[in-house]
């Protein structure tokens, strides 16, 4: 007995794709997160501006500790942007739309190999390094903070060294996994 397939209606074939046409532009709903972080981009540039213009505006009465101070202030500002930028354009690339960059003289070297795995180990390493200039700009002044806080500091700091060790390890796992070929068994 062979069965006939019948050949969709026009209404049966547009209820069919219409789910996953949906579900497939839903990703264009991440589009004004990225404006949103844009726009926090644009609100870094102006705190940095304002704290160098402190820092060039006092220089003469600053301690040589207050200036370090200062800087690794600008370059916390920095490293934030950095992660911004990974993650608006790393994250655009990976979940949205492609940038279509190809051969462009500005491509970030980065971008070529982007995937969500490696976005995340990324993240997590801009994350350490923010946390780190957090760790160094306690330890130049102490008395600034409680015990207290410095041991927060340290164990969120040993938090992100943890995760970002466990995310590298299951990334490289899975990676060499899609790597393997699958045998099947005769």
């Amino acid at each position: 007995m062979t069965t006939s397939h019948q050949p969709f209606s026009p209404s049966e074939f547009f209820h069919m794709r219409l789910l996953p046409s949906l579900i497939f532009f839903s990703r264009w709903l991440q589009l004004p997160l990225y404006l949103g972080l844009i726009l926090a981009q644009a609100i870094y540039v102006f705190l940095f501006l304002k704290e160098l213009w402190h820092l060039l505006a006092h220089a003469a009465f600053l301690t040589e500790t207050n200036v370090m101070l200062v800087v690794l202030g600008l370059i916390d500002v920095v490293m934030i942007s950095n992660l911004l930028i990974m993650v608006i354009i790393g994250g655009y690339e990976t979940f949205v739309s492609r940038l279509g960059l190809e051969g462009h003289p500005d491509e970030p070297e980065w971008l070529d190999h982007v995937n969500a795995g490696v976005l995340k180990v990324k993240l997590s390493m801009a994350l350490i390094s923010i946390s780190s200039i957090h760790l160094l700009k306690t330890f130049i002044d102490p008395d600034q903070h409680s015990s207290q806080a410095v041991m927060w500091q340290v164990l969120i700091h040993i938090t992100f060294l943890l995760s970002a060790l466990a995310m590298a390890w299951v990334d490289r796992l899975t990676s060499h996994a899609s790597r393997v070929p699958i045998q099947s068994v005769s």
